[in-house]
């Protein structure tokens, strides 16, 4: 049926009940009480209409479905639809309030900034990322100026020039971050930011490693190319020819040691290449340890060994060229007639490999750096004791595979101590409940 219809036929309906009983009142006891009943009638019946329409008003301060009152005629009708209409709203606000709170804890959840301006650049929202990376806080910022925000030239210059098309690369807060601001509607833009620090970093050291590496590679490919094309030019000695040869084949196990330790750490670091873990009999591994660092000292050094702890889970090999290389480092860079102690311990948070010798030590600027790749305190010594540069950095990523760590403790001409810490949870869990059991 026609709404109007809906409205107007009703209250044509009373209208008429009404005036009908008037006129019978009257023709009843006169047209004075008819006029009068009347009166009355349209009286309350304004009132009536007066009392909804304030009920309305109140209502319409505080638009809750619940609060709505109840009506009586056309007003039944009407806060029927209102009713309706309101919960539709709430309904609604409920889902835009949901979708709110997924959208900003997605926001929050972004590795990257968003920061969301009005058009004249006034911060209006900010998730924690951009607060990071830009120094905002948006509960003290809101509302002013980015520009007064973000003091840096290039961004200022970007601002100005407006030319969006291409994002720009600051560096800001000592990060490197690439910006860009994308307008949307016609009064926001989104401004968003990704901090490229890491990757940076990542590049350099790709760019550093591939530098390093031919550098290492070169050195010795010039002898041996150099000697090659003396012995193909003239007419050599025996002796010159050994000689020559002696140092060639030296070149060559250099070149050859530098590409294992290539392909070691390559290893370590692929996720192809997982640990395979297996009982490591300390006992036989400690020993090795040892045999190879006083084959490589040739009685030059006083080595000894002490072993006071159960075997592990891991791996043997690499623990072995962990191990080998810290011990190797220590005769290397050990003067002739020093000492140098090998020693695997238990403690109360897991087990203890220690390598302490009387070497030449290392300055306490250098400490840090030790596990980078190709990385010398002292490159000349470093060719001298046949070192790749290579061999700490194996030993940090076999001790993260084992969810071990490496602690250094040195001082310049009076020696060295790497200890390597490894976990309760390495050692073999039938030695383990041994061991609480005799405690």
């Amino acid at each position: 049926m026609n709404p109007k219809l809906l409205f107007w036929v009703p209250a044509a309906l009373r209208t008429a009940l009404v005036a009908a009983g008037c006129a019978l009142l009257g023709w009843m006891f006169g047209w004075m009480t008819g006029v009068v009943v009347a009166l009355l009638a349209t009286m309350v019946m304004v009132f009536v209409q007066l009392s909804y329409l304030y009920q309305l008003s109140n209502w319409m301060d505080d638009p809750q479905s619940a609060k709505l009152p109840d009506g009586w005629g056309a007003w039944t009708n009407i806060f029927s639809r209102l009713y309706r209409m309101r919960r539709d709203d709430e309904k609604n606000q409920t889902e835009l309030t949901e979708w709110l709170a997924r959208f900003r804890q997605a926001m929050h959840l972004l590795p990257d900034g968003v920061v969301i301006m009005d058009d004249v650049l006034f911060l209006e929202w900010c998730n924690p990322a951009a607060e990071k990376h830009l120094g905002l806080t948006h509960e003290r910022d809101k509302g002013m100026r980015v520009t007064n925000l973000v003091r840096n030239p290039d961004f200022m210059d970007y601002i100005i020039l407006g030319r969006y098309e291409q994002p720009l690369t600051i560096s800001f807060r000592e990060r490197k971050l690439i910006v860009h601001i994308i307008p949307f509607e016609n009064r926001r833009q989104i401004l968003v930011t990704h901090d490229a620090t890491e990757t940076e970093r990542i590049e350099e050291m790709r760019r550093d490693f591939i530098a390093n590496a031919s550098h290492e590679l070169r050195t010795p490919l010039t002898v041996i190319v150099g000697f090659l094309e003396i012995a193909a030019s003239e007419g050599l000695d025996v002796a010159t020819r050994n000689s020559h040869l002696k140092l060639m084949t030296e070149q060559g196990h250099r070149m050859q040691h530098l590409i294992e330790d290539m392909l070691t750490l390559s290893r370590l670091e692929s996720v192809d290449y997982p640990m395979r873990p297996e009982t490591v009999d300390i006992g036989r591994l400690m020993e090795q340890v040892a045999s190879d660092a006083r084959a490589l000292s040739a009685g030059k050094h006083e080595i000894t060994l002490q072993i006071d702890g159960p075997d592990i889970v891991g791996s043997y090999d690499e623990l072995h060229s962990a191990f080998g290389n810290l011990a190797s480092n220590a005769v290397r860079y050990t003067p002739a007639g020093g000492k140098i102690a090998l020693v695997w311990r238990e403690f109360e948070a897991g087990i203890k490999f220690k390598v302490e010798d009387t070497g030449i030590g290392i300055s306490p600027e250098h400490i840090s750096r030790l596990t980078e790749r190709f990385y010398r305190v002292d490159k000349s010594r470093s060719r001298e004791t046949q070192g790749t540069g290579l061999g700490l950095a194996i030993v940090k990523h076999v001790l993260l595979r084992h969810g071990g760590t490496l602690q250094i403790k040195s001082e310049a001409g009076k020696g060295s101590t790497f200890i390597v810490c490894l976990p309760k949870s390495a050692i073999v869990p039938k030695q383990a409940e041994l061991l609480l059991g005799q405690a």
